[in-house]
């Protein structure tokens, strides 16, 4: 296992990966409840929402342990969900059926255009300073999320979008009593800070009253049937469907090159020219979850930005990720105790991961605008805008314009076009809401 793995290679070990492996799963286990809660507003059962989502995670995670063999989890998009269920079913008017059609469509897409090395091809045109806004980006769309999460930031008056939460709140000031013990632990090279800090912050939240105890620790998954193979293929392939297949297909896309990147650069797992060797694997692993997601009844899947949680604890190899997808299949059947943990709990990770990935950020070239420019607004725009995607697609759009008006065009690769006209056609195509 350790050969297989390469355990020696990324100097780690067992303890390392599983403390890893546990540290992901915890930041993102929210998924289980927090996705079935959103895609039931177009018309998805929860319960058999939640076994979906699971397995959507095992799949995904294990392809990725085994067949990558990198330490990303996998599991279905936050933002697509949202977009399918409040955008295409809620205001367009289709059905869910139709909806997970497209999300399969676009899964063979990713399949395909990974086993050509079109993808991977993309990724590798893509210059270092927008690779360093990826995973700063990434690093404080986290913290914020942390942030608002733990009740420390909330949304503000009008004319104040955001302000200072209540810290005099119960819920607060154990969030920041678990991140002051998660920073000091860090400080003293303690293995297991986040997952210490998370734990002790949930126990903490039980005894104030503010988390209850669950009913019971073990219940059986619900069944698949209502949901299950249930997809339109047909009704996405309608003429009128397709603005909403190629949004779809866009930002799961542009989603996973960003998140990839972003997450193998703060693991070092890059080559010295900036690329992330055998890319296409990952690639892989993340088409074939999208193509099985919409077949057990759920959305868009994808690299959890969370997995940086347990890179930082030392997760550099598939075997972590094996870990995570051990336990989401372990919460089929003790869902109630593993998503017992608040997200005054889990936030707190989420603030300190942000605090590791702005060091690429040193990698911009500050002195030439058309390498700051593009960087600066992937980053602002993924937070401002709360969605990855328009970060990169904006910095993208603005890095082939620079170059060009300033007569340096010749320094855009060729798939940096291909990118930067994806990006123009994700608001082109983007419904009028």
């Amino acid at each position: 296992m350790q050969d297989f793995f390469e355990f020696k290679r990324h100097k780690t070990s067992y303890r390392q990966e599983i403390i890893a492996g546990l540290t992901t799963f915890l930041t993102m286990a929210y998924i289980i409840i927090v996705n079935p809660a959103i895609l039931e507003n177009a018309g998805i059962p929860r319960g058999p929402s939640v076994t979906a989502t699971i397995l959507a995670a095992v799949i995904g995670t294990t392809i990725m342990a085994l067949w990558a063999r990198r330490p990303f989890a996998i599991a279905p998009y936050m933002s697509e969900n949202a977009f399918i269920a409040f955008v295409v079913v809620k205001v367009m008017g289709y059905t869910w059926q139709v909806a997970l059609g497209a999300v399969f469509i676009a899964g063979v897409l990713f399949a395909l255009l990974t086993v050509f090395k079109i993808r991977s091809w993309l990724a590798e045109s893509i210059p270092m300073s927008l690779k360093a806004s990826f995973a700063v980006g990434i690093g404080l769309f986290l913290t914020f999320i942390g942030l608002n999460e733990t009740g420390l930031v909330v949304l503000g008056v009008p004319g104040a979008p955001v302000r200072l939460g209540n810290i005099a709140q119960p819920s607060v000031l154990l969030a920041v009593a678990g991140f002051m013990l998660v920073i000091v632990l860090l400080a003293r090279r303690v293995h297991g800070a986040l997952v210490i800090g998370i734990i002790a912050t949930t126990i903490g939240s039980i005894i104030a009253g503010i988390t209850p105890l669950p009913a019971s620790l073990v219940s059986l998954p619900p069944s698949l049937a209502p949901i299950a193979f249930k997809l339109d293929i047909a009704g996405a392939l309608t003429p009128q469907f397709f603005p909403v297949v190629m949004v779809i297909f866009i930002m799961a896309f542009l989603d996973t090159i960003g998140t990839l990147i972003g997450l193998s650069m703060r693991a070092d797992l890059l080559d010295e020219n900036g690329n992330l060797p055998e890319i296409e694997r990952p690639m892989l692993a993340d088409a074939l979850a999208t193509i099985a997601a919409p077949l057990l009844g759920t959305s868009t899947t994808g690299a959890y930005i969370e997995s940086a949680a347990g890179i930082e604890e030392g997760g550099r190899t598939g075997f972590s990720a094996l870990v995570v997808a051990a336990l989401f299949a372990l919460s089929l059947f003790f869902a109630p105790l593993f998503t017992i943990v608040p997200p005054h709990a889990y936030g707190i990770a989420l603030i300190v991961i942000g605090s590791f990935m702005i060091n690429p950020i040193t990698q911009i070239n500050f002195g030439d605008l058309t390498e700051l420019i593009p960087a600066f607004l992937t980053i602002v725009l993924m937070i401002f805008t709360y969605n990855i995607g328009v970060g990169m697609t904006s910095g993208m759009i603005t890095y082939v314009l620079l170059k060009v008006c300033t007569g340096r065009g010749a320094e855009v690769k060729a798939g940096m076009w291909v990118l930067a006209a994806l990006s123009v056609s994700l608001f082109v195509f983007l419904p009028k809401v």
